[in-house]
């Protein structure tokens, strides 16, 4: 097995993707996202850090990031999947020379049009309180407006889900993944998945496409 690296815009259906691929074949799955609140609620020094960058507005530096990574990561033990880094090209670079290094590793790009994925963030809904993602038409909570997970959460639309927002977050995210795409398709290790499709016949490429099955 390999490493892999997971590649989308916001609402391609990555994260869940990456999560059902860890549970199937046994990856670690590692959302930057994810790490960096552990981090920080865990009152390291180096959550201490990500915690003050975070406070003023500031997006998180490649090297902290990297460090985070190198922290949370036993390349030696486990396969994993890395999923919300690397964001543009430099990221990229830095992942292999401060982490794969030799380690062989593929890209999979979870390819969705623009008109699938505004439908989708402006029905997505997360809860207040733990975080748990819902759609309200194709996996509304069983009590709409409450979080089946904790019980006791609000559902709400952030704010960067809204159809104009949406359409500049692919934008700018379509700008920077273009060349870390060029540079796996170049080296024959990107997969690209059409993921406007169902969720389970996406999954199904996705194993036949990395593992044969």
């Amino acid at each position: 097995m390999s490493q892999l690296v997971f590649l989308g815009a916001p609402g391609s259906g990555k994260g869940t993707q990456a999560k059902r691929l860890a549970k199937e074949k046994g990856h670690v799955h590692l959302s930057t996202g994810d790490l960096l609140r552990e981090e920080v609620a865990k009152n390291t020094a180096l959550g201490e850090k990500i915690d003050a960058i975070l406070k003023k507005g500031d997006l998180v530096d490649d090297l902290t990031v990297m460090e985070l990574l190198t922290a949370n990561c036993h390349l030696d033990k486990s396969d994993y999947i890395f999923d919300g880094f690397p964001r543009n090209e430099a990221q990229a670079r830095l992942l292999e020379e401060r982490l794969l290094k030799d380690r062989p590793y593929r890209g999979v790009y979870f390819k969705v049009p623009l008109e699938t994925l505004v439908g989708r963030l402006a029905q997505r809904r997360v809860c207040q309180k733990c975080g748990a993602i819902y759609n309200v038409k194709s996996m509304p909570p069983r009590n709409p407006g409450a979080c089946d997970h904790c019980g006791s959460g609000h559902l709400f639309q952030r704010d960067d889900d809204r159809e104009g927002v949406i359409a500049n977050r692919f934008n700018v995210y379509t700008e920077m993944v273009g060349p870390i795409l060029d540079r796996y398709r170049s080296r024959g290790i990107l997969v690209e998945l059409a993921a406007d499709k169902g969720s389970e016949e996406v999954f199904g490429e996705l194993l036949r496409r990395l593992f044969g099955d």
